[in-house]
């Protein structure tokens, strides 16, 4: 089964289950929609709502995509729930696709559990997504993150075409929220869109990063370190946000790294701000909404969290000697996350060095890549690879190429040939150590062998040096570091 762009099924085998009527926030977008969801979610929860939350592709199992209060649904939930639902499909031959199933039993779990409120992520596009579906009385409001290249093949060769059909969620007299956008030309065509859909054109408003100030946030946390054994993360970011929704100016930590973070966050509260004073959405949200969310917020944005999103990890590498490492773990797919994933590195390689006591990085990148025609290789990891400016400090690169395992109810997803990534490499730098897994056989142990060969050189740990692996490239491939780490964390090296 591949991917099948189209209504028609969804919504004739949704006709034969209960229906959907939960208060929904549907979110689209090309980098960015899992991010705003999650600090959506968490905002909340933070005040007091039951929060569902459906977000693709999953990371370590299925049910990793269905949440409710940020956590995933039982196996036995996940079960129950399909097996009604593969039930109606067989009896009326509706024969949806995978990801259509998926989001039925996500939407149905939300409606037994009667949550009081579920933030949606389109899966791809959004006009002939599957998450298109859900009924416009359920709609709260459609909000559409950053529009790049990527999917061209489904969705159109411009980021004018692109933008077209993710606008299409836009729901008549609901509100329509346009993240920031990297192109201009965006603006124009979503505008279009919505007004022809009779839906409310909405501008998000940009938060501000300020500097740190400790009557507000506190003492500055510790110097930034990669050193595993006393890793020392990044500092939150220290945001502000005017509104005339806020009594006063808010202001905020972000945890979530990444500079890219606080446009997301711009997003969320532009929500939020919505959510609180339009007629068509303050009249469906619980009592007390607007009072719970002032007093929350802040705790719901400082309690965010995203796995896979330039997250760091301890794992320890067992071969040639037991050794724990820090690992970044980031499911960059397309330029412009690969973009992103470099803008921050060498944020972590200024603060580095501006620390007299690192002398050497040694940075070894583990990429994977799923097979996307008409994305290329070159486009996805050319950022990757763009001169780093550094006044002092020594770094050391390399690269393993490698295959993910394929996800679960997803045969169609291949890896690109570890030997095409390499030669990409090889074309995009020079000078660094390269490392490449076979192109066929056994993916098993790739991503563990890649690992071992990261940190050979570096048996001992050494005054001055530092050492970050980063691993990239597909979230599928970040699925499996994920694994790798749960089986660590239930058997101890």
């Amino acid at each position: 089964m591949s991917i099948k762009l189209s209504l028609e099924r969804i919504r004739l085998l949704a006709s034969h289950l209960p229906p959907y009527s939960r208060p929904t926030v549907h979110v689209a977008g090309t980098n960015g929609k899992g991010s705003v969801t999650c600090i959506l979610s968490s905002i909340f929860l933070a005040s007091g709502l039951t929060v569902g939350r459906f977000n693709t592709p999953h990371l370590v199992s299925v049910q990793d995509s269905i949440l409710v209060n940020e956590q995933s649904i039982s196996l036995e939930e996940y079960t129950l729930s399909r097996a009604a639902i593969e039930s109606a499909d067989r009896e009326h031959g509706t024969e949806v696709t995978s990801f259509e199933m998926l989001t039925l039993v996500a939407l149905q779990v939300f409606e037994k559990l009667r949550v009081d409120v579920v933030v949606v992520e389109v899966g791809m596009g959004g006009r002939l997504d599957a998450t298109n579906y859900i009924p416009d009385e359920s709609i709260l409001l459609s909000a559409l993150t950053t529009v790049d290249l990527d999917h061209q093949s489904f969705l159109g060769n411009t980021v004018e075409l692109i933008a077209k059909e993710k606008a299409s969620i836009a729901r008549k007299n609901r509100p329509f929220v346009l993240g920031i956008q990297k192109y201009a030309t965006v603006e124009n065509v979503v505008r279009s869109v919505v007004e022809q859909t009779g839906a409310h054109f909405i501008a998000t408003q940009s938060a501000q990063r300020r500097a740190w100030d400790d009557t507000i946030d506190g003492p500055l946390p510790p110097t930034f370190s990669l050193d595993a054994d006393s890793f020392r993360p990044p500092p939150p970011q220290p945001i502000t946000f005017t509104s005339s929704v806020f009594p006063n100016s808010l202001y905020a930590l972000l945890y979530l790294n990444g500079s890219h973070q606080v446009e997301n966050l711009s997003l969320v509260l532009t929500i939020i701000c919505t959510l609180i004073s339009h007629p068509s959405c303050a009249s469906r949200m619980p009592s007390g909404f607007s009072e719970r969310v002032l007093e929350n917020i802040k705790t719901g944005i400082r309690s965010a969290t995203w796995r896979g999103r330039l997250s760091f990890h301890r794992l320890t590498v067992s071969s040639p000697n037991p050794r724990a490492i820090t690992v970044l773990v980031d499911g960059a797919h397309n330029r412009a996350s690969s973009e992103t994933l470099a803008s921050y590195v060498s944020n972590l390689v200024t603060m580095l060095d501006g620390n007299p006591n690192v002398r050497i990085l040694r940075l070894s990148y583990i990429l994977a890549l799923s097979h996307s025609p008409p994305k290329t290789p070159k486009d996805t990891l050319s950022p990757l690879f763009a001169s780093r400016s550094s006044t002092r400090l020594l770094i050391r690169t390399k690269v393993a190429a490698i295959r993910f395992t394929s996800p679960e109810g997803m045969p169609w997803v291949k890896s690109v040939l570890p030997s095409k990534i390499a030669a990409t490499v090889r074309e995009s730098v020079s000078g660094v150590g390269l490392w490449v897994a076979s192109d066929e056989g056994k993916i098993q142990g790739q991503l563990e062998s890649a690992l071992e060969w990261a940190i050979a050189e570096g048996t001992e740990r050494e005054d001055g040096v530092q050492e970050l692996v980063i691993v990239a490239g597909s979230l599928y491939l970040v699925a499996d570091f994920y694994r790798l780490l749960a089986k660590q964390e239930a058997n101890p090296v």
